[in-house]
């Protein structure tokens, strides 16, 4: 046990991570001398390949010397933040990632905040110092004052500075000193400040429940720390859950974690170390696994609550089926049911409506991600606007509020400003970067003014602008606002798209659809800049006649269609509109799809609140 150091790896997105790892790896002599291993080889998600970012925490064993050093990798999102918070109980110390050239960041700050809470110790990592125009001597600097800032201890203050490229594979203590080409100073750093883990292997056996893992063939894999005792297949434990029911169950598997994160089956888990446990069919995630019925369960993890939620439904359009698989609300049910259980910074609830299913997030990433996976397992549904959960604190109506960093180029620092005043945000500091024309700014405002940011933000920049946020705090309401100008194309009329109508139709907007794809009644095609919706029909086709006109033969040209991203498109829509998710296709939709029940149901809408407006006005005279 003294031979065991268990480590996170916590930063912001972006800031090398996973790279680091990869090196580590390959300096522990964990992949063979003619092993090919493609890079970033912990992101073992398509998705993770694709965006380039973590979105599970994972876990992965260094063989060093004669230490064994449990390497946690973890997200750098902030809409992640629930697979950060939920592995501090695993680990003993953090390693802490800051980029030479950036410096600390928002997520930076919310994962070394949640670290020092559990009273880990840091490694601070000054990465990627071989980047041009690197200031690793300011990042050092700035660190200190965020360890100063978030309240750290003396001995937490003290923490070592590592300097490090993980692209280029190297570790030094001191800025100046010599390549040495490989990681050994950091593995050395790591066992000489992170403690070994505090465990008693004499004790009955105790294991907190940190991560859920599955199997086709051992079904839900408990995977956590073992605080103390030893555990084997065969034994019979107890599984205390979060309202303290306990369950008796009989372990069938014993894991322990490879190079390259992968489970390898073991013979037992001593005190210590970190496991998987096959054998309990309903545990979740913060529950406690211990070896008599009497002994008392570790205290449950506390996450930050969600911020937003959203409706998954059942598509009830007129092409369902004809791409998915799964297109039944208890499809919907039981894969959304999984996936909270998987996933505790996930809530699940009914809906006003028996189809639809209302997902409470941290943020439009994690549900867009969630979005994407059932996707390409074959689901169909439709998923509304994200909209966030509002509280009632002390009488008063309260919405989430965000803290916003916005680096971008210092000519467009204006229309800038200018598009968060929209949103109801406030700026609250700016600092021009040294040898860089990049400004940094920072702004206060409502979680509902950041939906669609990112968008903007990437044509006010033309792409070089980024963004991070990070949730504040409840404060009042703000109002109402509207991040959406313009309105809307709606097809009026069911069939497949001309292009002699196309051409006709993109003089009144920008089209969300090409020639010869199929649309319906209700669904939106386009968007124009008026403030009411245009009802069009896309699918009418020339008539021929006999009579030739002047400009005939003429080639009809088609300016491409606007195709969107999963999580550009739930930015985009209304309140009153879904998006329609198939394995192969994006589509916008209104809810209600006939326009005459779209009518009826305004009217409706405006009499009831008229009648409520006038009830409170006698409730008050009275």
């Amino acid at each position: 046990m003294s031979k065991i150091r268990n480590v996170a790896i916590i930063a912001h997105v972006d800031h090398g991570k996973t790279t680091l790892v990869d090196k580590m790896l390959k300096d522990s002599g964990a992949f063979r001398a003619n092993q090919v291993v493609e890079e970033r080889v912990m992101d073992n998600m398509d998705l993770e390949k694709e965006k380039g970012i973590t979105i599970k925490a994972k876990n992965a064993t260094i063989h060093w010397r004669d230490y064994i050093i449990n390497i946690v990798d973890t997200p750098g999102h902030a809409d992640f933040g629930g697979e950060v918070e939920r592995i501090m109980g695993m680990v003993d110390g953090v390693l802490v990632l800051v980029d030479a050239y950036d410096g600390p960041q928002a997520q930076t700050r919310f994962v070394l905040r949640k670290a020092l809470e559990h009273h880990l110790k840091p490694i601070i990592v000054v990465n990627k110092i071989d980047r041009e125009n690197a200031d690793p001597a300011k990042s050092h600097d700035l660190m200190l004052e965020l360890l100063l800032e978030l309240h750290a201890t003396d001995d937490q203050f003290n923490a070592p500075f590592i300097y490090a490229s993980g692209r280029d594979g190297y570790a030094i203590r001191h800025i100046g000193d010599e390549n040495p080409g490989d990681m050994q100073i950091l593995f050395e750093e790591i066992v000489r400040y992170i403690p070994a883990p505090k465990a008693n292997a004499d004790e009955p056996f105790k294991m907190h429940v940190s991560n859920i893992d599955w199997s086709d063939y051992l079904g839900r894999i408990a995977l956590g720390r073992i605080i103390s005792g030893r555990v084997k297949m065969g034994d019979t434990l107890f599984r205390v859950s979060a309202d303290g029911k306990r369950e008796r169950s009989t372990v069938t598997k014993v894991f322990q974690f490879g190079a390259i994160g992968q489970t390898t089956e073991t013979v037992d888990g001593e005190a210590g170390d970190i496991v998987g446990i096959s054998g309990f069919n309903n545990v979740g995630i913060g529950e406690t696994i211990c070896a008599t019925e009497e002994m008392e369960p570790c205290p449950f993890i506390e996450l930050d609550p969600p911020t937003i939620q959203m409706d998954i439904c059942v598509n009830d359009g007129p092409l369902v089926g004809k791409d998915g698989k799964y297109v039944t609300s208890r499809n919907l049910r039981d894969r959304l049911e999984r996936e909270a259980r998987t996933n505790i910074s996930i809530k699940l609830e009914d809906a006003e409506t028996a189809s639809a299913n209302r997902v409470s997030v941290r943020g439009l990433m994690q549900v867009a991600v969630l979005v994407e996976q059932m996707r390409r397992e074959g689901f169909e549904m439709c998923v509304s606007r994200p909209n966030v959960i509002i509280r009632n604190v002390n009488g008063v109506k309260c919405e989430p509020f965000e803290n916003v960093w916005i680096e971008a180029p210092d000519e467009t620092v204006g229309a800038i400003i200018q598009n968060m005043a929209n949103r109801k945000a406030v700026m609250q500091n700016m600092q021009k970067h040294q040898h860089s024309t990049m400004v940094s700014l920072e702004f206060g405002g409502p979680t509902r003014g950041l939906i669609g940011l990112e968008a903007d933000l990437a044509s006010i920049t033309s792409g070089r602008g980024i963004v991070s946020h990070m949730f504040k705090d409840y404060e009042p309401y703000v109002g109402e606002f509207n991040t959406r100008l313009g309105s809307t194309l709606i097809s009026m009329d069911n069939g497949v798209t001309t292009h002699y109508t196309l051409s006709f139709l993109q003089e009144r907007g920008r089209l969300f659809v090409g020639a010869g794809e199929e649309v319906y009644e209700g669904m939106v095609i386009g968007e124009n800049p008026r403030p009411d919706d245009i009802m069009v029909n896309p699918t009418k086709a020339k008539h021929l006649s006999n009579v030739r006109c002047q400009g005939e033969g003429k080639a009809i040209q088609l300016e491409p269609a606007i195709k969107m991203s999963l999580e550009r498109a739930l930015e985009y829509i209304a309140p009153d509109e879904y998006v329609e998710v198939t394995p192969s296709f994006l589509r916008l939709r209104k809810k209600i799809l006939k326009e005459g029940d779209r009518r009826r149901a305004t009217s409706n809408a405006n009499k009831a609140a008229a009648n409520a407006a006038i009830a409170a006005a006698k409730a008050a005279a009275e």
